[in-house]
């Protein structure tokens, strides 16, 4: 008796016979780009491959999910001949399109070092595609040749004439084919997110770094029409006002930055750093950073350890996320790049070269690491880790090959204080000097705590106050295991929030620009970096005022400011917030919708009553925000985030 439906075995067959086309096309374009890949090291094809079946996956089921559908829709319909011939034709005439993009991308990769995604589309606006197209086919008549034999193979191989046979009749036939239905589907969805997990989402370009950690190799295993749909959101040319002439542009606003040889001996070079990004940690949190919160409660803030080391370190009492979201703030912390109208990491132009701040460090002989309990490659933060030069990935599987699988929370990922545990035994027999980050989960929605804890920490007045206070405490925990160690009396640590949380205390942190303010310090043992920062400043101003504060030389690409180097008149922290942008100072909010200035209020001005535009005198500023806003998008649009020795930097920003 047969196992399986026919029309269930069949259809397998043929959506087996996709994957080893595929994988026979990424053969071809690895032939044809080995000069530009380099060699493929044999401790990483096993990864690749991996990584290759994901993307391949998603591919096949954006292409075929009509296909799958009518080939096991449970009705006798599909045994009639028309039905099979849609069927075949479908098969054979969208899978070779797919097959043709792959090839084309094998072509376009050499000119680019890029797949081909939505931006390309509207090549076809060219007069000359056309021509330029048959010029293409007719120099790489091979690939074309490849192209058309891989489309023969899947013509050949579909078994067209395969005879089917049913092993159920009656109304067993119905009951098993909508089974086999829903199965499929099931499976389906999880391909097209990447997987089945609470914490998984749909896949995107930069995930293919978790698989290597070489732009060329990621951009490899890549496959279409993945690329294309998963950019199709923000493809075409990027719509911006263009303020300045480039001149101009250069003169009033860079992210080119170059340093003065005289601060290149600091006493913080070749310092380890670690930097510690948590979870929604609001300035509210803290009795320190807003006194004026708890004045008249007998609760005195949510972080007595993060208040007191504060008054040991240099801290930013002005410091502003540029972004609400966790994805948004790795950027802005590890490359000086903010987020405006869509998370810089989601957009397709963030596959281009970068030099972010790890890479640096990994140039200077830094080890770079980055740790973040959550499942590998979850919410996309491993992925960008990667492509910014971070070698190594510390998650929830390699914490549990330690430890077990005890300590997981249920939703994110390991406990945070269990997780501060384990990088600090990863830090202590590492080699000096490294890079580490640790992004924090545990004060996050279900706002949750270990069993063990309940009612140690105060409830607070929102959900999120206990697990503040939790994270507070393993903070100190981990200060007071590692403090006496060679390796802590020799680092710099920095404390980020990426974003405030969800649960608000205050209507102040309801509105602007409290939505947006965040813990920020920066610690360093025995060294004389204590002080307070009471001028406003954002999580683009980090790498650069890190780099200076290391005794970097080396020009740099950043849209932030080192704070102690570079001077400006009026320092502001910029970010997106309801269809328009806004610039904060030390005493105003000021929105501005790319057209002009809309309202300026006073930081006190919580509810934005008092617009006071005919009071306020904001052309200075509004031309910054203007160079700034066309200098991102100018960037964006070139995909161009380097040091260009033709453009000169801004040294006085």
């Amino acid at each position: 008796m047969k196992l399986l439906h026919s029309h269930t075995l069949l259809t397998a067959w043929r959506i087996c016979l996709l994957y080893i086309v595929l994988m026979l096309c990424r053969v071809v374009f690895y032939l044809y780009n080995s000069a530009l890949i380099g060699p493929l090291p044999e401790a990483e094809w096993w990864n690749l491959v991996c990584g290759a079946m994901k993307f391949d996956t998603v591919s096949i089921l954006y292409a075929n999910a009509l296909f799958i559908l009518l080939a096991l829709i449970p009705l006798h319909l599909r045994e009639k001949r028309w039905w099979q011939n849609i069927l075949y034709w479908y098969y054979v005439v969208v899978n070779g399109i797919v097959v043709a993009i792959n090839m084309a991308d094998a072509i376009y990769f050499r000119y680019t070092q890029k797949r081909f995604s939505a931006d390309e589309i509207f090549f076809a606006e060219n007069d000359n595609s056309l021509q330029l197209v048959l010029k293409f086919a007719t120099e790489n008549w091979h690939i074309v040749l490849a192209g058309v034999v891989l489309i023969a193979l899947l013509a050949v191989g579909y078994r067209r004439r395969a005879r089917i046979e049913n092993i159920f009749a009656g109304v067993w036939y119905y009951i098993f084919s909508t089974l086999m239905l829903v199965v499929a589907v099931g499976l389906s969805i999880g391909g097209v997110r990447g997987g089945f997990t609470k914490m998984t989402r749909p896949i995107t370009l930069s995930n293919a770094t978790l698989y290597t950690p070489d732009n060329a190799r990621a951009t490899m295993i890549l496959s279409n029409p993945f690329a294309i749909l998963r950019t199709i959101s923000s493809s075409g040319k990027l719509h911006y006002e263009k303020y300045f002439d480039d001149q101009t542009l250069a003169s009033i606003y860079s992210p080119e930055h170059s340093p003065s040889e005289q601060t290149s001996a600091t006493e913080l070079t070749g310092r380890n750093v670690v930097l510690f990004i948590m979870e929604s940690f609001s300035a509210e949190h803290s009795a320190l950073l807003r006194p004026d919160l708890y004045e008249n409660k007998e609760q005195k803030g949510y972080t007595p350890f993060l208040d007191s080391l504060m008054r040991q370190s240099y801290t930013f009492y002005n410091m502003y996320a540029n972004g609400k979201r966790s994805i948004q703030a790795l950027p802005a912390v590890w490359s000086s790049i903010p987020s405006f109208k869509s998370p810089f990491v989601l957009m397709p132009q963030a596959m281009a070269e970068t030099r972010s701040l790890p890479a640096i460090l990994k140039d200077k002989g830094y080890e770079t690491m980055f740790f973040c309990g959550s499942d590998h490659g979850s919410m996309g933060f491993g992925a960008y880790a990667r492509q910014t030069g971070i070698e190594n990935l510390y998650s929830r599987q390699e914490y549990e090959k330690e430890h077990g699988t005890g300590d997981f929370d249920g939703y994110w990922g390991i406990w945070d204080e269990k997780f501060l545990n384990y990088m600090g035994e990863v830090l202590s027999r590492q080699q000096q000097p490294f890079f580490s980050t640790m992004f924090t989960l545990t004060s996050h929605h279900p706002f949750v705590i270990p069993e063990e804890y309940e009612g140690k920490y105060p409830e607070g007045e929102t959900p999120n106050h206990k697990c503040v206070g939790y994270v507070d405490d393993a903070f100190r925990k981990f200060f007071a295991a590692h403090e006496n160690e060679e390796w802590f009396r020799n680092s710099i640590f920095i404390f980020v929030a990426d974003h405030v949380s969800s649960e608000k205390m205050t209507e102040v942190f309801r509105r602007s620009p409290g939505d947006y303010h965040i813990f920020g310090f920066m610690y360093a043992p025995d060294s004389a970096l204590v002080g307070e920062h009471r001028e406003v400043v954002s999580q683009i101003d980090i790498m650069p005022t890190l780099l200076g504060l290391m005794g970097n030389t080396e020009p740099y690409f950043a849209f932030g400011r080192d704070i102690f180097g570079e001077h400006r008149d009026e320092p502001f922290a910029i970010n997106y917030d309801n269809n328009a942008f806004q610039a904060i100072t030390r005493e105003d909010l000021i929105r501005f919708d790319e057209k002009q200035v809309t309202g300026v209020y006073e930081i006190g001005d919580v509810m934005h009553e008092r617009d006071l535009r005919a009071t306020r005198d904001t052309e200075a500023i509004e031309r910054e925000i203007k160079a700034l806003i066309q200098s991102y998008y100018s960037r964006i649009e070139q995909k161009n985030y380097i040091v260009n020795d033709s453009i000169p930097a801004n040294t006085n920003q």
